[in-house]
Protein backbone atom coordinates (compact mmCIF):
# COMPACT_ATOMS: atom_id res chain seq x y z
CA UNK A 1 0.00 0.00 0.00
CA UNK A 2 1.64 3.62 -0.83
CA UNK A 3 1.65 5.70 2.49
CA UNK A 4 0.25 9.42 2.47
CA UNK A 5 2.82 11.62 1.45
CA UNK A 6 2.03 13.70 4.68
CA UNK A 7 3.21 10.29 6.28
CA UNK A 8 6.13 10.08 4.65
CA UNK A 9 9.65 10.63 5.76
CA UNK A 10 11.48 13.65 3.98
CA UNK A 11 14.64 12.44 1.92
CA UNK A 12 17.55 14.92 1.98
CA UNK A 13 18.59 17.13 -0.97
CA UNK A 14 20.93 19.71 -1.30
CA UNK A 15 21.59 22.73 -3.72
CA UNK A 16 23.72 25.40 -4.74
CA UNK A 17 22.84 28.96 -4.71
CA UNK A 18 25.45 30.46 -6.95
CA UNK A 19 26.24 34.41 -6.30
CA UNK A 20 27.74 36.79 -8.87
CA UNK A 21 28.02 40.86 -8.02
CA UNK A 22 27.21 42.76 -4.83
CA UNK A 23 24.31 44.83 -3.34
CA UNK A 24 21.59 45.96 -6.02
CA UNK A 25 24.09 44.20 -8.63
CA UNK A 26 23.84 40.36 -6.90
CA UNK A 27 22.34 37.90 -9.40
CA UNK A 28 21.60 34.58 -8.59
CA UNK A 29 22.35 30.84 -11.18
CA UNK A 30 19.14 29.59 -12.02
CA UNK A 31 18.42 26.31 -14.59
CA UNK A 32 15.92 24.80 -16.03
CA UNK A 33 14.63 21.00 -14.95
CA UNK A 34 15.15 18.21 -17.56
CA UNK A 35 11.10 17.26 -17.15
CA UNK A 36 9.36 20.15 -16.91
CA UNK A 37 11.28 23.05 -17.77
CA UNK A 38 10.76 25.29 -14.85
CA UNK A 39 13.45 27.08 -13.14
CA UNK A 40 15.24 25.79 -10.00
CA UNK A 41 18.72 25.73 -8.54
CA UNK A 42 21.69 23.05 -9.29
CA UNK A 43 20.65 20.06 -6.44
CA UNK A 44 20.45 16.69 -6.20
CA UNK A 45 21.05 13.66 -3.94
CA UNK A 46 24.04 13.30 -1.11
CA UNK A 47 26.79 11.72 -2.89
CA UNK A 48 29.09 8.93 -0.96
CA UNK A 49 32.73 10.24 -0.18
CA UNK A 50 31.32 13.79 -0.14
CA UNK A 51 29.90 16.71 2.34
CA UNK A 52 26.57 18.44 1.72
CA UNK A 53 28.86 21.07 0.11
CA UNK A 54 30.89 19.37 -2.02
CA UNK A 55 27.64 17.56 -3.54
CA UNK A 56 25.96 20.71 -3.76
CA UNK A 57 29.13 21.88 -5.55
CA UNK A 58 29.37 18.97 -8.06
CA UNK A 59 25.59 19.11 -8.97
CA UNK A 60 26.46 22.52 -9.83
CA UNK A 61 29.37 21.48 -11.72
CA UNK A 62 27.09 18.51 -14.13
CA UNK A 63 23.82 20.54 -14.17
CA UNK A 64 25.13 24.32 -14.56
CA UNK A 65 28.47 24.36 -15.55
CA UNK A 66 29.62 25.51 -12.50
CA UNK A 67 33.84 24.45 -12.31
CA UNK A 68 34.50 26.38 -9.38
CA UNK A 69 33.83 28.48 -6.95
CA UNK A 70 33.69 28.80 -2.79
CA UNK A 71 30.61 27.08 -1.17
CA UNK A 72 29.79 27.97 2.18
CA UNK A 73 30.48 25.02 4.76
CA UNK A 74 26.64 25.70 6.54
CA UNK A 75 23.46 25.98 4.46
CA UNK A 76 22.06 29.41 4.22
CA UNK A 77 18.45 27.91 4.55
CA UNK A 78 16.22 24.98 3.52
CA UNK A 79 12.93 24.66 1.54
CA UNK A 80 10.57 21.98 0.87
CA UNK A 81 9.15 20.18 -2.11
CA UNK A 82 7.27 16.98 -3.12
CA UNK A 83 9.83 15.33 -5.93
CA UNK A 84 7.97 13.02 -8.62
CA UNK A 85 10.28 9.71 -8.67
CA UNK A 86 9.90 7.14 -11.36
CA UNK A 87 6.33 5.73 -11.46
CA UNK A 88 5.00 9.30 -10.96
CA UNK A 89 5.32 8.53 -6.85
CA UNK A 90 5.54 11.85 -4.96
CA UNK A 91 8.07 12.20 -2.19
CA UNK A 92 8.77 14.38 0.53
CA UNK A 93 12.25 16.36 -0.07
CA UNK A 94 14.10 19.14 1.84
CA UNK A 95 16.77 20.28 0.20
CA UNK A 96 19.41 22.50 2.23
CA UNK A 97 21.00 25.47 0.26
CA UNK A 98 24.31 26.26 0.12
CA UNK A 99 25.67 29.85 -1.10
CA UNK A 100 28.44 29.67 -3.52
CA UNK A 101 30.44 32.64 -4.44
CA UNK A 102 33.78 33.50 -6.97
CA UNK A 103 31.68 31.44 -9.36
CA UNK A 104 33.89 30.13 -12.46
CA UNK A 105 31.25 28.99 -15.73
CA UNK A 106 32.23 26.36 -18.33
CA UNK A 107 30.92 26.52 -21.15
CA UNK A 108 30.80 22.73 -21.76
CA UNK A 109 29.58 20.56 -19.01
CA UNK A 110 27.57 17.44 -18.66
CA UNK A 111 24.39 18.28 -18.80
CA UNK A 112 25.12 21.30 -21.27
CA UNK A 113 22.23 19.87 -23.91
CA UNK A 114 20.00 19.10 -21.07
CA UNK A 115 19.31 22.47 -19.49
CA UNK A 116 19.30 26.15 -19.98
CA UNK A 117 21.42 28.23 -17.49
CA UNK A 118 20.71 32.26 -17.09
CA UNK A 119 21.64 34.64 -14.24
CA UNK A 120 18.84 36.74 -12.70
CA UNK A 121 18.09 39.16 -9.73
CA UNK A 122 17.00 37.58 -6.63
CA UNK A 123 13.65 39.42 -7.03
CA UNK A 124 13.51 38.06 -10.32
CA UNK A 125 14.33 34.95 -9.43
CA UNK A 126 12.37 33.95 -6.93
CA UNK A 127 9.06 35.42 -8.72
CA UNK A 128 10.50 32.47 -11.45
CA UNK A 129 10.58 29.81 -8.83
CA UNK A 130 7.69 27.21 -7.80
CA UNK A 131 8.33 26.34 -4.21
CA UNK A 132 7.68 29.10 -1.26
CA UNK A 133 10.48 28.40 0.87
CA UNK A 134 12.73 28.97 -2.33
CA UNK A 135 11.31 32.40 -2.88
CA UNK A 136 11.30 33.30 0.70
CA UNK A 137 15.60 32.27 0.68
CA UNK A 138 15.85 34.66 -2.52
CA UNK A 139 13.73 37.60 -1.61
CA UNK A 140 16.20 37.80 1.78
CA UNK A 141 19.54 37.99 -0.03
Amino acid sequence: MVQPLLTRPKRLQVAALCLRGEGPDREVLLITSRDTGRWILPKGWPIDGLSAPGAALQEAWEEAGVKTGHIAQEPIGSYDYAKRLEGGVPVPVEVKVFAVTDVQMAEDYPEAEERNRQWFSSNKAAALVDEPGLQDILRKL
